[in-house]
């Protein structure tokens, strides 16, 4: 997930969606301290507001939020996923 402003433009995060820690020099990690404050601003946003709403961020890319599946089961410590693989009636399958 990327916030942009009002005219679609992506917000400054620190790095790009899916820089590697080794291209970013770990600025992809959520809590990284090697940001500018404007950065942080914005991840402190968006880490609110999906927080919020339930969602678990994957902590080594500020751009990874889960819900219901087994990442967010084991941060939440959630007996269970919400969803998964499912078997279909042999009728069903094509």
């Amino acid at each position: 997930m990327t916030p942009a402003d009002a005219n679609g433009r992506e917000l400054d995060l620190g790095t790009r969606v899916n820089a590697s820690p080794e291209e970013s020099d770990g600025a992809c990690y959520t809590e990284a301290d090697n940001i500018g404050a404007r950065a942080r601003l914005h991840r402190n946003v968006l880490n609110a507001a999906l927080h919020s709403a339930g969602l678990v961020n994957y902590p080594t890319e500020w751009w990874h939020w889960s819900f219901g599946d087994r990442y967010w089961a084991l941060a939440t410590q959630a007996p269970t996923a919400l969803y998964g693989p499912k078997d279909l009636p042999s009728a069903d399958r094509p």
